[in-house]
């Protein structure tokens, strides 16, 4: 376990992208001590808190398959209260169920007992998984007392469809951008309905990410007639280019290939392994995909008209990638929460251990955090901002402001 804590500290002040940032702000000692007291995986976790970048991850995949990890439901905190918003296992709570207390504490008592796990400046930000992992029971609000258990965590099966909501409107939902031949399929079967409806509302308010190369086939649609540029000069991505990175990308874009068949994704992913390869052992570096982007000025369809994406803090990566380019076009309005805000650190590599330990963390930076405007901790903000509140529970609150948004949209056409 020692050796496997030195490893991962070594890749965090080498190889993860933020360690010129962040140095000093780990304490890689002071957890090593902890290593021969405490449960390896909680000590690893509680280290990689330090460095406040929710896109680093460590999972102890032996330990997941053996002992069920997840409590079943999920909450969100509204004032002083947790709201159950989702069911799966646990069949003992509804949606809309309300805790007061966990563990015995109140939870304004909880939010500051965990402060640094639950560090967000909002409570609609907040994860309480990892709060609730850690107590046996919480009362809800008609005093009722729930122990809590454990569940093996569910299989995620990812949504990518089209609905028509009705004669000028469609509803798409995207929960990922991790599978490039689903979305292309998801456009060509409904291609009439998208070529012919003047309204769209999309939904990524629960999006996990995956690769912005997936969504490349929106973007006609997305961007008005007269078109936008989307390359912003002042910006920059810099790829930590260590040897260790290169070589756990190239393992990585070696198994995506085999499962892609659109061309146009082969070719960023051929363009992506080229320019690991070539600037393997050099550091930092801006790759570049001009070869395979020579445009990057986008000209838009006449259809839709207008376009509204609806947008929660679940929306992360290239989530967060989807919106941010979304906001750049002129037909498109945001609704919605602020999304996750995790690409100022992006594109993941893993390393992984034969005892069963991955530790996923980002390899490039962008050049917008030295100017003080990144996105951690914020995320990419909507045009529109409609706050949660346990009215959410009850109904669908921002697919009906999108509905009186395009209302309004067509009395102006």
């Amino acid at each position: 376990m020692e050796a496997i804590f030195k490893d991962i500290v070594h890749i965090m002040q080498h190889d993860y992208a933020g360690w010129k940032d962040k140095q000093g702000w780990h304490r890689p000692e002071y957890f090593l001590k902890k290593i021969k007291e405490y449960d390896f995986t909680s000590v690893v976790k509680e280290y990689l808190q330090d460095f406040n970048d929710k896109h680093i991850y460590f999972e102890d995949h032996k330990l997941e398959k053996e002992v069920p990890q997840a409590r079943g439901f999920k909450v969100r905190r509204y004032e002083d209260k947790l709201y159950v918003t989702e069911v799966g296992a646990e069949k003992r709570l509804v949606k809309g169920t309300t805790f007061t207390s966990i563990g015995g504490w109140s939870i304004p008592v909880l939010r500051e007992r965990h402060a640094s796990l639950l560090s967000e400046s909002h409570a609609e930000r907040e994860n309480w998984r990892p709060v609730l992992a850690l107590y046996e029971y919480g009362e809800t609000d008609s005093g009722k007392e729930v122990r809590f258990r454990f569940y093996p965590k569910g299989d995620y099966q990812p949504v990518y469809s089209v609905e028509k909501l009705n004669d000028w409107t469609l509803l798409l939902t995207m929960t990922d951008f991790a599978d490039p031949d689903s979305i292309i399929r998801m456009i060509d079967e409904h291609k009439h309905l998208l070529e012919s409806t003047e309204n769209w509302i999309i939904d990524v308010r629960v999006n996990y990410g995956g690769g912005d190369a997936s969504y490349f086939n929106l973007l006609p649609y997305l961007m008005p007639e007269e078109g936008v540029e989307l390359l912003d000069p002042e910006e920059k991505m810099l790829f930590n280019c260590t040897e260790a990175n290169s070589n756990r990308q190239l393992a990585m874009v070696e198994e995506q290939m085999k499962g892609v068949r659109d061309e146009q994704t082969l070719a960023f992913l051929r363009a992506w392994q080229r320019e690991w390869e070539r600037n393997s052992g050099k550091g930092f570096v801006e790759f570049d995909f001009g070869e395979f982007i020579p445009d990057t000025f986008v000209k838009g369809k006449s259809l839709p008209k207008s376009i509204i994406v609806m947008t929660d803090v679940f929306c992360g990566s290239a989530g967060d990638s989807f919106v941010e380019t979304c906001k750049k076009s002129g037909k498109v309005t945001v609704i919605g929460r602020p999304t996750a805000g995790l690409n100022d650190y992006a594109n993941l590599a893993i390393k992984r251990w034969e005892e069963g330990y991955e530790l996923w963390y980002p390899t490039s930076r962008l050049s917008k955090v030295d100017l003080g405007r990144g996105m951690t901790g914020v995320g990419i903000e909507p045009h529109i901002y409609i706050p949660w509140s346990p009215l959410h529970l009850e109904e669908d609150v921002d697919l009906d402001a999108a509905l009186k948004l395009v209302s309004s949209n067509l009395t102006r056409y």
